[in-house]
């Protein structure tokens, strides 16, 4: 099942990179252009109890990035405690990850929003069950791919390691390009001076923009509208 609305699916090189804190500033752009943005997290793990029910850091920050349209549960309809790829959080807890729920989650938004942002759980490749992953749900759902990437020591493969498995994933995934982000301040990573030219050089997917540490906005404008293209029938 896929749905109509534009958007984008954000991946990541590895956990931990910054893909929602990249997300929940794509979010805000929008917001900020009067688009009404629709916020989607099919799994979360690693979340927390708070007054009795788990709650999911990531899929709030994308919620109140957004505006918090609908409700919290709308963004992020599976949430696990564990903090473990989602479908093993489910087994830690005796249940098992709705993959069915996976897919149409998305519906949710249909017809409230006029953009949809898809955050992966993981990176790209990260498995979500025996036989699913990530991956499989950005093609099903068929919006391209922005993928956020650390500024460390390192990122140049990782980088390009995801860029071949959305090539050769099961068909080809589109791309529209990749953010760098600098989850730190640098700590005497030499990398980091030149780890942006370096992806210019050797990717090829663009490089939409690079967040700096702490920062609220990126370093450039872009036109994440212009980057999506509605998902086919």
């Amino acid at each position: 099942m896929r749905d109509q609305t534009p958007g984008l699916f954000i991946t990541g090189t590895d956990t931990e990179v910054g893909k929602t804190y990249v997300a929940a500033l794509i979010a805000r752009d929008l917001c900020a252009t009067g688009c009404r943005v629709g916020v989607y997290k099919p799994a979360a793990s690693g979340a927390r109890r708070v007054d009795g029910r788990l709650v999911s850091d990531d899929a709030l920050r994308l919620w109140e990035a957004a505006g918090r349209p609908g409700r919290l549960e709308q963004v992020c309809p599976q949430v696990f405690e564990a903090p473990l790829a989602p479908h093993l959080a489910a087994r830690a807890e005796g249940k098992q990850l709705d993959a069915d729920l996976l897919r149409s989650g998305i519906e949710a938004w249909r017809g409230s929003a006029d953009f949809v942002l898809v955050e992966g759980a993981g990176g790209l490749v990260s498995p979500l069950g025996d036989d699913l992953y990530v991956a499989d749900l950005a093609m099903e759902f068929g919006y391209p791919l922005v993928v956020v990437t650390r500024n460390v020591l390192g990122t140049i493969n990782q980088t390009l390691q995801t860029l071949l498995a959305a090539a050769h994933f099961r068909g080809r995934l589109s791309v529209s390009g990749i953010v760098l982000n600098n989850p730190a301040r640098c700590c005497g990573d030499v990398s980091t001076e030149t780890n942006r030219e370096q992806l210019i050089h050797h990717c090829r997917s663009p490089l939409l923009a690079e967040v700096g540490h702490g920062a609220t906005r990126f370093d450039r404008p872009v036109d994440w509208r212009a980057l999506a293209r509605p998902a086919p029938a």
